[in-house]
């Protein structure tokens, strides 16, 4: 009977085989479909050529080139103005191309709405009902295909040029955006952020909302990427190569990307020995992040990373069994490796601003003095030099140059180098001469100094884009035919664009960038850093905002703010805070401009009043007829002691004399109170007024730490101030030859 039974078998198995071959024929005869389900930015409104160049035609393009055509079947769903709220203006929902893409039974559905849910019609009235409507439209699509892979996007930006976007569109965007994040942690989905790699891209969206080619091609990437876990490859920040320094003894996060689905394994290893090793795994998006433990300062050590796909059976669920072809291509994946060699533990700094930070070593009065200096340093100083690849000089950019210069490629990363007269000559002779001082007052301690400043850069370049959106919105809307920016820095940018302003260039572009843009150089120069672990900021910059006093203030809150919550992300995750990032910056030197002494008091009244922030004082090696005077040397010198004092805990006098208060005196006399005053000296620079506003010279005394002024032509005096004209011969200094700073104070 059993016989009988293992024949019976035997032969309704094999009359099965023709039915099941024929069904996995079938199966893989068809095309895996991707339904992209949108609005009109999936649609493609805006772009000439839809058919060529809307995202969806540009993902099947990738797909094919990737995976062989006939493989993939991508279908374009989205609707203009659309909305995802069904009790919105227009309902995705109750359109046509909702029915179209569920009859489609998608085994890849690709969502991106929200947009047009900003509208004033819309979120104000039934935001509470967002979420609902969004895990609805998941599940019908769910319902038609149970086992349909649901991947939902944060929204593609708006900005600031939208007619909405300071009365409520700006506000809306960003609570959509958390709301969609909530969607996808609640419904088991993946999230898409197509927000990030466009938000840094204002040129492209003519509208202020729809993308034009470039753009709807860098969301194709994106949806690429996310579909097929293909995201480059492994790679870290530029700045993370061979001879560069890391933090000494703290917590260390370092972040990088992969293609998804990876394994990666670090090992950090010194004279061919394993010091230490960990593991950890790409997300969805590719992102990945380690720590490093606490290291002493020193080296050479030498830091692998190595990106390990993890085996394709463990994702069945993205790629299913009847499309082999996906498994196979995960399969062909290669172990990729980063090795970091001459790696070194200490301390690392940024040095940034514009022009006077950017003076080389080889353009100042002390050459020979420093290239001796960098001759003995060696390995004890490593140098990143990031200068820009186009100066901002008088003359128009070639259509090359501009094109870059919109990628955010403006800088040149070149690459760690140790302290030589060679490395030294073309680098930043201010950030030199600071890391000298370190290094020679830490003398077991590895330094490293990032220099990126730019000529002629303006401090609202160097902000956020999303800080200025929210703080400051309005000096983003048409800068160069604005007026918060200074009418030189806008002729100059104008000057350099000059051929995106001609209609008949190939270049035209109304949306040209430039270094000067707000938030361009934060978007070019810093974002690539990544999260870097510095240890400090030495800042030199404020010629190009020296115009309007009140405007930079804010600006240089807004400045410090947006890096201090920039480089403070690598700490949030288990350990503790880190203290706020310190600000060593230099305050404007010596020049026959009439808004400079106003300008200078404002630097000092902000170093007095911001946290972690500490000023320099230049104002005695200014050159009357050069806005880059050459003497820099103890510029550095006066920043590394600052740094010593504050950073690192020395004891030194680190200031020149702080005025403290006021007071009226006998016989018309005002007395000025200092701090950091021990050896007072002084012969000019003081003037003195009464409440007529009429200032004149005043006599000068020096009593301990204060000093008596008077003056025949003023009775009764209630103001004071000091070294108040462009360029000033003012001499008051402490023992320790440390100049005092311009300022201005009334009686108490």
């Amino acid at each position: 009977m059993k016989t009988k039974h293992y024949l019976l078998c035997a032969m309704l198995l094999l009359a099965a085989v023709p039915a099941w071959s024929a069904r996995k024929k079938q199966a893989l005869a068809r095309p895996l479909r991707v339904a992209c389900v949108g609005n009109s930015v999936t649609y493609g409104y805006g772009l000439a050529n839809r058919g060529r160049d809307a995202y969806p035609v540009r993902l099947q393009a990738m797909l094919d080139s990737a995976y062989g055509v006939n493989r993939f079947e991508v279908g374009n769903f989205g609707h203009s103005g659309s909305t995802l709220l069904r009790k919105g203006h227009r309902p995705y929902m109750n359109l046509p191309e909702f029915r179209q893409a569920l009859d489609f039974k998608a085994d890849w559905v690709v969502i991106h709405l929200g947009l047009n849910d900003t509208d004033p019609r819309n979120w104000p009235d039934w935001k509470e009902e967002f979420i609902p409507d969004y895990r609805a439209l998941i599940d019908s699509f769910r319902a038609v295909n149970p086992e349909a892979r649901i991947l939902i996007c944060k929204m593609t930006p708006i900005f600031d040029r939208h007619s909405r976007f300071q009365s409520g569109t700006r506000d809306w965007h960003a609570q959509i955006q958390q709301a969609i994040a909530q969607v996808a942690q609640g419904a088991g989905v993946q999230l898409i952020d197509l927000f990030t790699p466009l938000h840094s891209r204002p040129d492209l969206f003519p509208d202020a909302l729809h993308p034009n080619p470039e753009g709807a091609l860098i969301l194709a990437k994106t949806v690429y990427g996310a579909l097929t876990g293909d995201h480059g490859g492994l790679r870290l920040p530029p700045v993370y190569s061979s001879g560069m320094v890391l933090p000494r003894d703290e917590h260390l996060l370092i972040e990088g990307s992969a293609n998804a689905r990876c394994s990666i394994r670090r090992v950090l290893s010194k004279d061919g020995k394993v010091v230490d090793e960990g593991e950890t795994f790409t997300y969805a998006d590719g992102s990945w992040w380690m720590e490093l433990p606490h290291m002493k300062a020193g080296g050479p050590y030498t830091l692998t990373f190595t990106a390990t796909p993890l085996p394709p059976e463990n994702y069945r669920f993205y790629y299913p069994e009847k499309y082999p072809f996906l498994l196979e291509n995960l399969k062909k994946a290669a172990k990729q490796t980063l090795t970091i060699d001459s790696l070194y533990f200490g301390d690392l700094w940024l040095a940034s601003g514009q022009s006077n930070m950017e003076l080389r070593v080889d353009q100042c009065n002390t050459l020979d003095q420093d290239l001796a200096d960098a001759a003995r340093l060696g390995q004890r100083l490593h140098l990143y030099n990031m200068p820009a690849r186009a100066r901002t000089d008088a003359i128009e950019w070639s259509d090359s140059v501009l094109r870059y210069t919109n990628e955010l490629r403006h800088m040149d990363f070149q690459g760690w180098k140790t302290a030589s007269p060679a490395s030294v000559r073309i680098f930043s002779d201010v950030a030199f001469n600071f890391a000298r001082v370190l290094c020679d007052s830490l003398p077991d301690v590895p330094i490293g100094i990032i220099c990126n400043a730019v000529g002629g850069s303006t401090t609202e370049s160097w902000v956020d884009r999303t800080t200025l959106e929210w703080e400051f919105p309005n000096i983003l809307r048409d800068w160069r035919n604005g007026d918060f920016g200074q009418a030189w820095a806008r002729g100059r940018m104008t000057q350099n664009i000059a051929h995106a302003l001609d209609k008949e260039s190939p270049a035209y572009n109304t949306l040209q960038r430039h270094p000067y843009d707000p938030s361009y150089l934060f978007e070019a120069a810093i974002a690539p850093l990544g999260h870097l672990p510095i240890k400090g900021v030495i800042w030199y910059q404020g010629e190009s905002n020296a115009h309007n006093v009140e405007v930079h203030a804010q600006l240089f809150r807004l400045l410090e703010q947006s890096w201090r919550q920039h480089f403070a992300r690598r700490w949030n995750c288990e350990f503790q805070q880190k203290p706020a990032l310190p600000f060593y910056f230099v305050q404007l030197s010596s020049l026959p401009r009439p808004s400079w002494p106003a300008f200078r008091d404002s630097q000092r009244r902000l170093a007095a009043e911001l946290p972690d922030t500490w000023m320099a004082v230049s104002s005695d090696v200014g050159d009357a007829a050069d806005v880059h005077y050459r003497t820099k040397r103890p510029v550095g010198e006066r920043l590394a002691l600052l740094a010593l004092a504050h950073t690192y805990g020395h004891t030194l006098e680190s200031e020149g004399p702080s005025p403290r208060s006021v007071v009226r005196g006998q016989n018309n006399t005002l007395q000025v109170a200092f701090d950091h005053a021990a050896g007072l000296t002084c012969t000019r620079g003081f003037e003195m007024a009464a409440s007529d506003g009429l200032f004149y010279p005043a006599d000068i005394q020096i009593n301990g730490d204060k000093i008596v002024l008077s003056s025949p032509s003023v009775k009764n005096p209630v103001v004071v101030r000091y070294g108040w004209k462009g360029f000033t011969d003012a001499d008051l200094r402490n023992a320790q030859g440390l100049p005092a700073s311009t300022f201005q104070m009334r009686v108490e």
